[in-house]
């Protein structure tokens, strides 16, 4: 039976998924830095889930997330990086200490997780690695510059892990969620102290205080959970996979006009080649 192991099982998409891997019947280790708030979901399906605290940036508890599914179901088939945070600010507005905390979650303890995997999966050359960026890891909203850093770096990570790692039997893809109906917006939001006056216009109506999209998102976790289970029961994967219709206009605008900027200065681009 199909193991999976899921980051950030607490709320929202992570839950969601935890929930509907379950109903399916797979085997899940399912994580959260407080696990207590796991236990009904573990109780309403013995035998096929363990709770397990884990947070992504403490090595000790990374490794043993990774032991338990392997001695409790023979190791990870599905590795999905889910835990993650929001975060806001203009980027001078950004907190040194802040932006590093949010890297070492959103980056480097989805680098951690993948790491600890691997071993397995290359020896079984099987496995699954499903990363959750954002629309965020395609362009950047005025506010949203660290936390899009943290995706576009994701992004380039599982780009050249999915080369690497695809000629031993594992496929990564990445998932980039637009605008869902969970506490992303909400409690997990996270957004600097500082308020500069100067950027009370292009980052300021992105402070949680100005945001009026929370609980008005268009995107139902319980679909998507369904979806990724569909994708990950599929024979080829997607490098990326957009979810939401919103996800698919705003991505589709910005690539649409990076093709153009690329055409309108194209002479300028080749003129720096030496002279043929």
């Amino acid at each position: 039976m199909t193991t999976w192991l899921i980051t950030g099982c607490s709320s929202g998409l992570g839950r969601s998924l935890a929930e509907a891997v379950l109903d399916a019947g797979f085997n899940a280790v399912i994580t959260a830095r407080d696990p207590v708030a796991l236990q009904a979901l573990v109780a309403s399906h013995p035998g096929t889930a363990i709770a397990v605290a884990l947070d992504v940036t403490k090595p000790e508890q990374v490794a043993n997330a990774v032991e338990v599914a392997d001695s409790r179901f023979g190791g990870v088939d599905v590795l999905v990086n889910n835990a993650g945070y929001g975060y806001r600010a203009a980027v001078e507005e950004g907190d040194d200490k802040e932006v590093n905390a949010l890297f070492a979650t959103n980056f480097f303890g989805t680098v951690a997780m993948i790491k600890a995997v691997l071993p397995g999966m290359r020896e079984r050359r099987h496995g699954t690695i499903l990363n959750f960026s954002s629309i965020a890891g395609q362009l950047a909203a005025p506010g949203s510059g660290y936390y899009s850093a943290t995706k576009f770096a994701l992004e380039g990570m599982s780009d050249a892990l999915r080369k690497e790692v695809g000629p031993l039997g594992i496929r990564v893809s990445i998932i980039e969620p637009g605008a869902f109906r969970t506490d992303f917006a909400g409690r997990s939001l996270q957004q600097a102290r500082a308020e500069i006056a100067d950027y009370r216009d292009t980052a300021g109506p992105r402070r949680k205080e100005n945001d009026r999209t929370h609980g008005t998102q268009p995107g139902d976790p319980a679909r998507a959970a369904r979806t990724l289970i569909d994708l990950v029961a599929a024979p080829a994967l997607p490098v990326r996979l957009l979810l939401g219709s919103d996800a698919v206009r705003i991505v589709g605008a910005e690539i649409d006009g990076h093709r153009r900027e690329i055409d309108a200065w194209k002479a300028v681009s080749a003129a720096t080649d030496f002279p043929s």
